[in-house]
């Protein structure tokens, strides 16, 4: 299924418009995620309801949470919203490498 992408908030879409002179791979390749989850908003692997981070449920407002693996153990995680019956978008929360990962998930 297809869908549109944003950012959740606009620090986080400037953070990756900073990231194409701060580091060109990573902001290729969370391009290159973008287009994916674009072609196919459930290509990510969806976290089990019980295992969001409940900072992320206060500070989102969610009920679905989505991890995208991308290259050197770094993830992208992003939620996906139907504001209207008709729209379904994939809202990027945040990127982060693995150990932050790991501290967000509590492994």
């Amino acid at each position: 299924m297809e869908g549109e992408i944003r950012f959740v908030n606009k620090n986080l879409k400037e953070l990756f418009d900073k990231l194409k002179d701060i580091d060109k791979e990573l902001y290729e390749e969370l391009q290159k995620a973008r287009n994916e989850i674009a072609k196919d908003i459930f290509c990510g692997r969806n976290v089990k309801k019980k295992l969001i981070p409940k900072e992320y449920i206060q500070k989102y407002n969610i009920n679905n949470l989505w991890i995208y693996d991308l290259r050197d153990g770094w993830r992208l995680l992003y939620t996906i919203a139907t504001p209207t019956k008709v729209e379904v978008l994939a809202i990027v929360l945040s990127w982060m490498d693995h150990k932050d990962y790991e501290r967000l998930f509590k492994f």
